[in-house]
């Protein structure tokens, strides 16, 4: 286990959603920090997993602050629970390739761990970035339950931060690049705070 979580006392346990479907991802595109809506599939994506998991309760939600995440905390779980926007949990900044095709990101993740993208960011920046947020969720206390909504990348920082693997494991175990990809209503990632 990372050595900023010894010490501590309080285990949280998070629930990890991705962001509803957009209009890039439907056509293959790499959306990065660029800042698009859900699309009508996205939306009803979202309706869905508010159904599969309507008998979940959470403390909090912790979103990243990119309108597609917004959107898809803002339709599962409505008023129900307090949402927060937090900018370190957006995708990964791909710099010049934002917006590129899918394919062409996905074949370069490997060369991007620890080298940014033009004018973007590497894995491990978006690593530092979810390792400041967690530590930032124990020193508030954090809740026992806490929901997360965002992106790929800092779903993989989570697998290298509370589940050992290195980047190289996450990136090639991903789910998304299963064939069918095999998705499901929520990860589980336990830390203590």
């Amino acid at each position: 286990m990372a050595s900023f979580l010894m010490g501590s006392q309080k285990v949280v346990n998070i629930t990890y959603f991705v962001h509803g479907a957009t209009a890039d991802n439907e056509q293959g595109i790499a959306s990065g920090w660029y800042d698009i809506e859900l699309s009508e599939l996205g939306r009803k994506q979202a309706l869905e997993l508010k159904t599969l998991i309507e008998d979940m309760v959470f403390c909090v939600v912790y979103c990243s602050d990119l309108r597609r995440a917004l959107n898809t905390a803002e339709i599962v779980f409505g008023n129900k629970v307090k949402i927060i926007q937090d900018k370190r949990l957006r995708e990964c900044n791909y710099g010049d390739l934002t917006r590129a095709k899918s394919e062409k990101i996905d074949s370069l993740m490997l060369k991007h761990v620890d080298k940014p993208f033009p004018n973007g960011e590497c894995y491990k920046d978006v690593e530092r970035r979810i390792k400041s947020f967690l530590d930032n969720l124990g020193e508030r206390n954090a809740r026992n339950n806490v929901a997360l909504v965002a992106h790929r990348a800092p779903q993989l920082a989570l697998d290298v931060l509370l589940k050992g693997k290195t980047w190289e494991q996450a990136i090639n175990e991903d789910w998304r690049l299963t064939s069918p990809p095999k998705w499901r209503p929520g990860w589980e990632y336990r830390f203590e705070a």
